[in-house]
């Protein structure tokens, strides 16, 4: 069963969402796992594709985005993720994943504003109503 965990940024702005992704990414790569990040549309996508090259100025998350079918341990996209993507699901997009639950882990990355709290509320319902076990984190900036 899909483990949940949402991450919740820091409220005085302090971490940007491409930070904390970055953050998770690196971490899951470290550890072995391929990561699927799921955005929302193509300006998403291709504005983390950017930040993912130097979300730190000491370390890049070597990625690929979906479109260009490279293999890299972290994809970014709006499309559905490849089936050889399973380990771990990074959710931007402001909906449950149609696919999750064939995912490992899931994150989802909550931030502050009115939307994405309405949206990250209605998430841990969903899964909380069908039995997926579910961890919040509060994100601290380092």
């Amino acid at each position: 069963m899909t483990k949940i965990d949402f991450y919740v940024l820091p409220e005085d702005g302090s971490m940007t969402v491409e930070v904390a992704i970055g953050r998770l990414a690196e971490k899951a790569c470290a550890r072995g796992h391929h990561v699927f990040i799921q955005t929302g549309d193509e300006q998403e996508t291709q504005r983390l594709d950017e930040a993912l090259w130097h979300f730190r100025p000491s370390s890049f998350v070597p990625h690929a985005r979906s479109a260009d079918a490279s293999v890299e341990r972290v994809i970014v996209g709006h499309e559905d993720p490849p089936l050889e993507y399973s380990d771990v699901l990074i959710n931007l997009s402001n909906g449950v994943p149609e696919c999750f639950a064939r995912f490992e882990r899931l994150a989802e990355i909550v931030t502050h504003d009115h939307t994405a709290i309405a949206a990250s509320r209605e998430a841990w319902r969903f899964y909380r109503d069908r039995g997926y076990p579910l961890a919040k984190h509060e994100l601290q900036t380092a």
